[in-house]
């Protein structure tokens, strides 16, 4: 059975986002999107310092079953990347909310957060598929 903890933010795309103390958001995909992808072998992380937007392709993660994008949950500059992912891919599998996360967001604004779902309604739509 997947994880949804409450503390987080969900995209429909099954990303997950965390509120740093400092307003930054850390971004990863869902457990129920890492058990879905299987075996994770590669992971391509965006560029530090590129300004991304709301929806934009930044990542993309590869399993031994399909290879997905990874999606930006909200705009503002890339600050931080898990370089761990790039020798450890199965990071993802064994922890996907804490030591597998993918990048770092400073945000431009976040008023974007109200966009994405709650711990509940993201499960909500993760038991339909």
């Amino acid at each position: 059975m997947s994880k949804f903890p409450d503390d987080l933010k969900y995209a429909r795309s099954h990303e997950w986002v965390r509120v740093e103390d400092d307003g930054t958001v850390t971004v990863g995909i869902s457990d129920h999107a890492q058990k879905a992808l299987g075996d994770i072998v590669f992971v391509e992380l965006p560029e530090l310092e590129t300004h991304v937007n709301a929806r934009d392709e930044v990542a993309v993660v590869e399993s031994v079953k399909a290879a997905s994008d990874i999606y930006a949950p909200v705009s503002g500059k890339i600050i931080a990347i898990n370089e761990k992912l790039v020798d450890a891919p199965e990071t993802v599998n064994g922890d996907p909310y804490i030591e597998g996360w993918f990048f770092k967001i400073e945000m431009d604004d976040d008023s974007e957060l109200e966009e994405l779902l709650d711990a509940d309604t993201y499960k909500e739509i993760c038991d339909e598929e």
